[in-house]
């Protein structure tokens, strides 16, 4: 038996700023308490369960001049050694901190890491070995820290450049620049000296890696596993994000944090499962970034019993409470979209194999005619069902015309709409199609029907939002035309 435990926000964030909100501006960071838009607050924790031994912080560092303000630096440290694991971006340009990350993890083949340091502002991506010897010494900047916390002496030896360290490193921002390196290295110091485990830190350090997004995000919950059901472990994580989100393995930057007991052995195909079914079944714009990277640490501070095979009852339980917590996290992501106005989740069921309804609900969520119809209130059907069925790489007989239905759900629990059934079209209802699509949220049912033999059971699933004129001008805020292209180019 699993119980689980999800802290909610439901409380108004309080804040005294007398900025002025502009719905068409986004800021370079996330903005102070008054300045996130209403309909967003709700999604901000106003307390949290985090795990042991985990400290954080969030400080304005100025990593980007215009930020005079904001808090750009992020890091967090486990008072003991971890397990760690990452997935990361497919994107043949990489940016320095993924190399330098992946590194420390092979390296140290997923043991022993101690940190992660996030900076906003500049991706550090297409900065040559410059942009490598920054990453890596933001890390060492954090080891040294650990290092010195550790000992009293101070003729104590420090770790040679080569060593691997115990530090992720990740970045954000705009692409092409090097960091203001000396400026961060010599704010690390205080990063260390202010971490702390209570909430309000916790926030900091997700406002920190903010650019684009309107509010930070972060989640935690309480969980037990069934061999040591007296032990009551705790997840948290925070993600960024907003713009260039669809991923390949890994999407934008993410944290996960635990205190149960998980070796690096089990962690990794842990995370890429979760991953599968959260991080990566995700879409806002169709854009993969240079810099996606989502890491895991674990320091099994809470006690109990290593959980070694996912095929346990405990690897079972906590496959089933990762996957669920990383979707909740990553769906964050779609509701803070670039001009979204509707979180739509797009359920493809009646498969006959997960391979073939994942991919057809991700060429639905990245389908601009999709999009555009779902911001214009348009029950437009044959637009998902002209996606479904381009959609490439399905296997033989994945999909029969005769066999597939489509419906509208709306998410009061009334009786779905049905669009299409076995092929055969049904006559819609335009005036409540019209008020199904009134609302933020939205599913979009696709049933295969078990594909050519009838017997496929699979499902996947994939969040997305929809397009919007107002995304445009974000993303292009120098132009008025929609023909024309956005000038400069952004890690958001």
């Amino acid at each position: 038996m699993v119980s689980t435990k999800l802290s909610t926000a439901s409380i108004v964030f309080k804040g005294t700023s007398k900025i002025r909100i502009n719905q068409n501006h986004r800021h370079y960071s996330a903005p102070v308490a008054g300045a996130i838009p209403v309909s967003k607050q709700k999604y901000i924790p106003t307390s949290g369960t985090y795990p042991k031994s985990f400290l954080v912080s969030g400080i304005h560092v100025g990593v980007k001049p215009t930020n005079t303000q904001f808090p750009d630096l992020a890091l967090l440290v486990s008072e003991t050694p971890c397990s760690g694991a990452a997935v990361f971006t497919k994107n043949k340009f990489q940016a320095a901190p993924v190399t330098v990350s992946r590194e420390v993890l092979e390296r140290r083949s997923g043991d022993g890491i101690r940190a992660i340091i996030i900076n906003a502002g500049c991706a550090n991506a297409v900065t040559g070995k410059g942009g490598l010897n920054d990453a890596s010494a933001m890390g060492h900047a954090v080891d040294a820290c650990l290092k010195n916390s550790q000992t009293t002496s101070s003729t104590t030896q420090q770790e040679p450049p080569s060593d691997p360290g115990s530090t992720l490193v990740m970045s954000t921002g705009v692409i092409g620049q090097r960091l203001p390196i000396f400026k961060i290295l010599s704010a690390v110091p205080t990063a260390y000296s202010t971490l702390s485990s209570t909430h309000s830190n916790w926030l900091l350090a997700a406002r920190a890696i903010c650019t684009t997004d309107t509010f930070p995000k972060l989640l935690s919950r309480t969980f037990t596993l069934p061999s040591s059901p007296s032990i009551t472990y705790s997840l948290a994580g925070m993600t960024k994000g907003a713009g260039m989100i669809h991923p390949n393995m890994a999407t934008l930057l993410g944290m996960l944090f635990t205190d149960a007991p998980i070796p690096a052995k089990t962690l990794k195909p842990l995370l890429t499962h979760a991953v599968d079914r959260s991080f990566n079944a995700i879409s806002v714009d169709g854009d993969t970034s240079t810099n996606d990277t989502l890491a895991f640490l674990a320091n099994g501070a809470a006690g109990g019993n290593p959980i070694s095979s996912l095929d346990s009852a405990d690897g079972k339980a906590l496959t089933e409470i990762v996957t669920s917590f990383t979707q909740h996290l990553s769906q964050l992501v779609v509701r803070d979209g670039e001009g979204a106005t509707k979180f739509v989740r797009v359920r493809v069921i009646n498969s006959p194999s997960f391979a073939d309804a994942k991919k057809i609900a991700s060429t639905i969520a990245r389908s601009p005619l999709v999009k555009t119809a779902l911001y214009g209130k348009d029950a437009n059907w044959g637009r998902i069902l002209c996606a479904v069925g381009y959609t490439e790489g399905l296997s033989t007989g994945a999909v029969v015309p005769e066999r597939t239905s489509v419906s509208f759900v709306p998410v009061d629990g009334s009786e779905a709409l049905k669009l299409l059934v076995r092929g055969e079209p049904e006559v819609v209802d335009e005036k409540r199609a019209g008020k199904i699509l009134e609302e933020e949220d939205l599913e979009i049912l696709v049933d295969l029907g078990g594909g050519e033999e009838g017997e496929g059971r699979e499902e996947a699933s994939y969040w997305f939002c929809d397009f919007s004129h107002v995304g445009h001008s974000l993303r292009c805020p120098n132009v008025d035309l929609p023909t024309d292209e956005c000038k400069g180019i952004r890690d958001d």
